[in-house]
């Protein structure tokens, strides 16, 4: 372990990669609180809520459901319940409209984790080869003992280098699969209740909405 943060401390790449690898533990962090927390939602409770206000043609309450969350659902469903009265092609470009806003937002910095997962690799790999290129770089004019111990420092600080970006990348790699696991998700409860709200809206009796 000494001789990691040795290698650690006289490589640059591997400070480059502890950079990269702060920003993509970062970036993990966020989108999955987000993800989890502020856009996930139990989709079959709120639109069952949302659908019992529709068939009651109390739009005010199923409105108002919307307002209590932040959820991405939400947000599209309430789109078309404020068009409910304007006609189908209100309703349908309404929910098409916030659909088209809230999917980047769901997917935002989760294909980021790739590239980082790729600049980790490449930065280990460039690491690897100077410390190969150091190992190599002085044999000649090195006496035998030193030309093991500069075999030895080289080619650790060559694997050390490769560990760590590969480490990094396998994380990122694993978390880009989570992640977009989560938002696929999301926002196909966003498609189904935006097509259910919309199937909803236009079966309704056009008797006057309460409120």
């Amino acid at each position: 372990m000494d001789s990691f943060w040795h290698i650690f401390r006289e490589s640059p790449f591997m400070w480059i990669n502890a950079v990269v690898s702060v920003g993509a533990v970062g970036l993990i962090l966020w989108r999955f609180l987000r993800l989890k927390f502020f856009y996930d939602v139990d989709a079959k409770r709120f639109l069952q809520n949302i659908e019992k206000h529709v068939l009651a043609n109390d739009l005010t309450q199923a409105i108002n459901h919307c307002n209590t969350s932040n959820a991405p659902l939400a947000k599209v469903v309430k789109s078309g319940l404020i068009r409910a009265n304007q006609g189908h092609m209100a309703i349908s470009m309404g929910l098409d409209e916030s659909l088209l806003e809230v999917s980047p937002k769901v997917e935002k910095g989760v294909g980021a984790l790739w590239s980082l997962a790729n600049i980790a690799t490449l930065v280990g790999l460039i690491g690897t080869i100077f410390g190969l290129i150091r190992s190599f770089s002085g044999l000649s004019v090195a006496t035998p003992e030193q030309r093991a111990k500069l075999l030895g420092a080289g080619i650790a600080e060559a694997l050390y280098n490769t560990a760590l970006g590969l480490t990094i990348a396998v994380i990122c790699i694993i978390a880009h699969l989570v992640l977009s696991g989560l938002a696929k998700g999301i926002l196909a409860d966003v498609d189904y209740g935006s097509s259910k709200v919309e199937n909803l809206l236009h079966l309704r009796k056009d008797s006057p909405a309460k409120g």
